[in-house]
């Protein structure tokens, strides 16, 4: 079997076989059907096969009888005598050409009908199918799907080109030999799952070991990847129920169907078995009758079907949940019961602290550590919440050394010495052992020097033994794949799967694979498509890619296509490509303008020459047949005469029914215009508007406007002339803005013309604020805080302002103008004092602290210089000791330093008092 790409560039389906094997005439000419098309095309590609036959024919005949042996015994022949025979040969092969022709045409239209007949059929029999699932469906409680699965699945094994076989894109007819899926049902080619599965074990097996052969590989289904062993590999040819070997084709079975009862065991199993006949596809729901009650056992059994026999009474379900405490309420369902959804107050494991929890886990474990005195009595147990006794003490009995040499039996409160042995123990390298002695925690690191190896065994180098060498050489072996180095650094052999993305096109050409860098073909594209006629309603499934080559199905419904033409309803036809035929019924349409029918047929969709095609240059081109468009044409204009009055209301004439419509008198409208003081001098035109009750005609929106200027008087004090053109009554107040300034003199204030002119004196003073703080400053320093005003400012100041104490430790907020007046003023108070007095007495601790530090330093000098002298008279000390006298200063000099910070301090606290 070849692989699927190869089959894709060479065509799928049946048609490029039946293109290329074209009957042979008499003589051994062959006609042969160009590209790789259907029979359709093969038909169409034996013309040009015809003109370069007969053309090339008489040439090549020419050119056998020069080439004939030059020692020949046979008779020199005239020049006439080869042409006559030429000739005739030429005609011989013509007449075989065109009887081939015509067997192919013949036979293509024989074919053509039978299909009909053949889909005449499928119908019939898909008919039948339905029927014998309808009882079963009718009667069937719970979920149908397995149900519509087998149904689909019988239906397409009856229609001709339905299954297809993925590995080999290729369609499963009824006389091959096939094997089914048990995982998807999914039906392949005996060969071609046969092919899959040695390929699939082999590529298995090349990716880890070479005993291929030995071990039992599974290989995957190609559509679902279901697994199976090796020894499930499909060798000979069954039913779908597997009862009998190579069933016969009977036309009246389901395609590789035995005929005989399934018998195969439902699923999930439920001791009883399918009665419906080999069949493709899942097995149906279980159809059994049986007593069965619900999931609560409360309620009485009832008779149901076996596949959905579990079924639930909606009431509580009343069981005892896992606290022991509360009932499920949940209604009547299958399995255990859902944890208890209450909350409780629970104690943890030990028993020392309470909290509110689920009862669904009344055991919990809180983060206090045990605490308990251990028996050895000396220490306690650091165990975290625990159950049961504590136990012994870990310390207790015989305890071993670090080095694990010497045991010792010490009491639980000492810790075990070293032994002084070498540790001994072998380090992490594994190979050496820890020289140093009998230590507590872990040995060192491995510093001994040794030649190794890279992790590749390409080069050696002398280093430390706990680290590791890798070279820097690549690895040029080739991965999985085939195609991509490994390219990893210091790589021992074992070379990792290629990561990368195949990216291959498919068989199907539609899709992309998936899968990472691989060998061999790609799996098949897994994707189906529906190949639909123009409805939708009829449509056949088959395999991604086979949608190119697949025929529309033959719909059997009437074409729902609106009509094309201005009609209602069109002669009933079936569905079909293309567009609907023309239109043959009375246009019958109503004219827009008259109200009259149209008498002449439907055209709609009327055929016409087509114009402004390419002109021929000159005798030597052949003129191009005319092109024909179908287009939709006018209807003819209607000729009634109907009287008609002119648009500015001046005479009636009458006028023909297709140009009937408004139309101008050519004359002047005259009609007064609305500012009543002049004439429209339009052309007649459009009035929608008359004033018939005066004599005068009023104009209307469609006439001209007066362009005049209004001239009429403004009122006293307002300099605006008016706005509006020429118009009747009172011209309208003026709301032209004037700009004038605030009474800060800062806003620039914009005001209608009108309010001033009206506005009296206070008016005047509120049209004039701008609304904001005067930005005027008092005589204390601050903004006034009235707003936009004329005159002086007000004063009174009412802004808040701090006022503190002479030791500015109070503090209090005031009006400013109490502050300016000096009615108010806030002196010291006793805390104030305090304060004082005890800064002052920190003052004095501090300076006697200095004294004191003072004292020390020059103390600790004194020491040290005369502990030098006694160093360099070391010898001679007891014979140069000489007595010697203390002055006044060095005697009394520790009780002057004290008197002194004092003065100080006192001083200070009265210079304080002072300034205070």
């Amino acid at each position: 079997m070849e692989a699927s790409w190869r089959q894709v560039a060479g065509g799928r389906g049946r048609a490029r076989g039946r293109a290329t094997a074209a009957p042979s005439s008499g003589n051994g000419v062959h006609l042969r059907g160009a590209g790789g098309g259907r029979e359709k095309g093969s038909v169409g590609a034996a013309g040009p096969g015809l003109s370069l036959g007969g053309a090339a024919t008489p040439a090549a005949a020419g050119t056998s009888a020069r080439r004939s042996p030059a020692g020949s015994e046979a008779p020199q022949t005239s020049v006439a005598g080869a042409e006559l025979m030429s000739q005739k040969k030429f005609e011989e092969i013509k007449k075989a050409n065109q009887a081939a022709a015509k067997k192919i045409v013949e036979e293509h239209f024989s074919s053509s009908s039978e299909e009909e007949g053949d889909e005449d059929f499928e119908g019939k029999r898909g008919k039948i199918v339905a029927n014998t699932f309808i009882t079963y469906t009718t009667q069937t409680d719970g979920d149908v799907r397995e149900l519509e699965r087998t149904k689909q699945y019988v239906n397409e094994a009856f229609q001709a080109g339905a299954m297809t076989c993925l590995i080999c894109i290729g369609s499963v007819k009824r006389n091959q030999a096939v094997w089914s899926c048990s995982g998807c049902f999914c039906i392949f080619h005996m060969p071609c799952i046969q092919k899959w599965a040695k390929d699939s074990q082999f590529l298995v097996s090349s990716l880890t070991d070479d005993d291929f052969g030995k071990r039992d590989y599974p290989w995957p289904c190609p559509k679902c990847r279901f697994e199976y062993k090796r020894s499930d590999t499909p060798s000979r040819y069954y039913c779908y129920c597997g009862k009998v070997e190579d069933p016969p084709l009977d036309p009246w079975l389901v395609p590789h169907s035995c005929g005989q009862v399934c018998e195969r065991d439902f699923k999930p199993s439920c001791g009883h078995k399918c009665l419906l006949l080999c069949h493709p596809g899942p097995c149906p729901p279980c159809p059994k009758m049986v007593t069965t009650t619900c999931y609560c056992k409360k309620a009485k059994p009832v008779p149901r079907r076996c596949s959905a026999k579990e079924w639930s009474c909606q009431l509580p379900c009343g069981r005892k949940l896992l606290c022991g405490q509360h009932k499920c309420e949940n209604p009547c369902h299958a399995g255990s019961c859902p944890p208890c959804p209450r909350v409780s107050r629970q104690k943890c494991v030990c028993g020392k602290r309470v909290a509110e929890r689920s009862c669904a886990s009344p055991l919990w474990h809180c983060d206090l550590v045990c605490g308990k005195t251990l028996p050895c009595g000396n220490h306690t147990c650091e165990q975290v919440c625990h159950v049961g006794a504590c136990g012994d003490c870990p310390r207790s009995g015989k305890r071993f050394c670090p080095c694990q040499k010497s045991k010792f039996s010490l009491p639980c409160t000492e810790d075990v010495p070293t032994c002084g042995d070498s540790c001994d123990k072998v380090l992490e390298c594994g190979i050496h052992r820890c020289s140093q002695r009998c230590h507590r925690g872990p040995c060192e690191t491995c510093r001994q020097e040794v030649e190794k190896h890279c992790r590749c065994g390409k080069h050696t180098k002398r280093m430390p033994c706990h680290k590791t060498y890798l070279c820097e050489t690549k690895c040029v072996k080739m991965r999985d794949c085939q195609k991509h180095q490994c390219r990893r650094k210091c790589c021992p052999g074992n070379c990792p799967p290629c990561d990368q993305n195949c990216g291959r096109t498919l068989g199907c050409r539609n899709h992309k694979c998936p899968s990472v860098c691989h060998r061999g073909s790609c799996y098949p594209c897994p994707e189906t498509v529906d190949v639909k006629c123009n409805c939708g309603y009829t449509k056949v499934t088959v395999p991604c890619g086979r949608e190119r080559t697949t025929r529309p199905p033959k719909c059997k419904e009437q074409c729902s296509r609106p009509p094309t033409c201005h009609h209602t309803s069109q002669e009933k036809h079936r569905c079909h490509f293309g567009s609907c035929p023309p239109c043959h019924q009375p246009c019958q349409k109503v004219l827009e303008k008259c109200g009259h029918l149209c008498p002449a047929p439907c055209h709609d969709q009327a055929l016409i020459k087509q114009t402004g095609r390419h002109q021929p240059t000159g005798p030597w081109e052949q003129p191009s047949e005319p092109a024909f468009i179908q287009t939709a044409l006018p209807c003819p204009p209607c000729q009634v005469p109907i009287p008609m009055e002119c648009l500015g209301k001046h005479e009636v004439s009458p006028i023909p029914c297709h140009a009937v419509g408004p139309y101008s008198c050519k004359r002047v409208c005259g009609r007064t215009l609305n500012c009543q003081n002049h004439t429209c001098m339009k052309e007649c035109h459009k009035v929608t508007e008359t004033d018939s009750c005066t004599g005068k005609k009023k104009a209307g929106p469609e006439c001209l406007p007066c362009e005049e200027g209004c001239s009429k008087s403004r009122p006293s004090g307002c300099p605006h002339p008016c706005v509006l053109p020429c118009h009747p009554g009172e011209c309208p107040p003026c709301a032209q803005m004037l700009r004038i300034k605030c009474h800060c003199k800062i806003t620039s204030l914009y005001v209608e013309c009108r309010k001033i002119t009206t506005a009296d004196v206070n008016e005047k003073n509120l049209l004039s604020c701008c609304k904001n703080q005067c930005p005027k400053e008092l005589p204390c320093g601050h903004r006034c805080k009235e707003m936009c005003h004329p005159g002086e400012c007000p004063f009174n100041c009412n802004q808040k302002v701090k006022l503190r104490c002479p030791c500015k430790r109070i503090k209090k907020e005031v009006q400013c103008n109490k502050v300016r007046e000096n009615q108010i003023s806030i002196e010291c108070d006793t805390a104030c004092k305090e304060m004082k007095q005890k800064a002052s007495e920190l003052k004095e601790a501090e300076a006697k602290a200095a004294l004191e530090e003072e004292k020390r330093r020059q103390q600790a000098e004194l020491e040290a210089f005369e502990n030098r002298l006694k160093g360099r008279r070391k010898k001679n000390r007891k014979r140069d000791e000489v007595a010697v006298e203390l002055t006044l200063w060095q005697k009394y000099k520790h009780h002057l330093f004290p008197l002194c910070a004092l003065v100080v301090v006192v001083f200070a606290w009265c210079t304080a008092r002072a300034v205070g």
